[in-house]
């Protein structure tokens, strides 16, 4: 074999014209210069801080030898380097709320259209899990720390099509104070077209965090003369005579809140239920 004035001791070592490197691929190939043996890339490991190549001949005899210089790749002298393996596909990161998140978007100023939920507590949670969410949106979660005076407050707020309204209520269910608070709320046209009421069936939203979450087989069940807050506590173990307590309690309920998946479905459905509604194209 002519080796176009490159003898067997120049192949050998770097020499000072520069080699073209090539991937030593499965199936490529290759002769080294120094013994004569022309072998196929079979297997390529990494050992003491050097790759080291095995070139199965075509008697699928193998012998190995250390990636570098002295090889041949059809006849042209080049530098063997190992394969570039493709890093894997990367999974589009998500938010708590399972939605694909906007890499590097400024949240946007604040649409004119709210979230109303009923209390601090509430408002936490929906940020927690849907915040960045809201903030691609630019739609803000405000409390209302109550129901009673919704219909006026509603009025207040004057919704119309480019300022929605979307109101999470706790414990809406049929016969209940909560439900004929929405009827009546929803007998005023200006509401019919631009506010969505929707709620969850739980006393309070604390509820809507999965038992599993927090480690219990179920929420304790609290006696109708107890507030219910206090009540949870008690069950638990924890503080649970002051308003402090039950602020420092829900933290730690909150706390456990990582995703949508610590979350009851009947909650989470309502919530992406308002966010739809608040974002969806206005009807000309």
């Amino acid at each position: 074999m002519e080796y176009n004035n490159w003898g067997p001791a120049e192949l050998a070592r770097p020499a000072a014209r520069t080699l073209r490197k090539v991937e030593a691929t499965r199936g490529l190939v290759v002769e080294d210069v120094q013994t004569g043996w022309v072998g196929a890339v079979v297997r390529i490991e990494k050992s003491g801080g050097m790759h080291i190549m095995e070139l199965a001949d075509r008697r699928e005899k193998v012998r190995a030898f250390p990636l570098g210089f002295g090889f041949l790749v059809e006849g042209e002298p080049v530098e063997l380097v190992a394969p570039v393996v493709a890093a894997a596909p990367r999974k589009p990161a998500r938010t708590a709320s399972g939605s694909v998140k906007v890499e590097g978007l400024r949240a946007r100023t604040a649409k004119a259209s709210r979230i109303w939920v009923e209390g601090k507590h509430d408002a936490e949670l929906v940020e927690k899990v849907w915040g960045d969410d809201l903030r691609v949106e630019g739609i803000v979660v405000e409390p209302l720390r109550g129901i009673d005076e919704l219909a006026a407050a509603v009025e207040d707020f004057a919704p119309g099509p480019n300022r929605r309204l979307g109101v999470l209520v706790d414990h809406l269910v049929p016969n209940s104070k909560e439900s004929r608070i929405v009827a009546n709320l929803m007998r005023s046209p200006a509401a019919k077209k631009n506010v969505l009421v929707v709620g969850h069936p739980y006393v309070d939203v604390w509820q809507a965090i999965k038992p599993a979450t927090l480690g219990i087989p179920a929420w304790p069940v609290i006696p109708r003369s107890m507030e219910w807050k206090l009540g949870i506590l008690q069950a638990f173990g924890w503080p649970h005579t002051t308003a402090e307590d039950i602020g420092l309690g829900w933290q730690r309920l909150l706390s456990r809140v990582h995703s949508y998946s610590d979350l009851e479905p009947s909650l989470l459905g309502r919530v992406e239920e308002v966010i739809d509604f608040l974002t969806a194209p206005v009807s000309l």
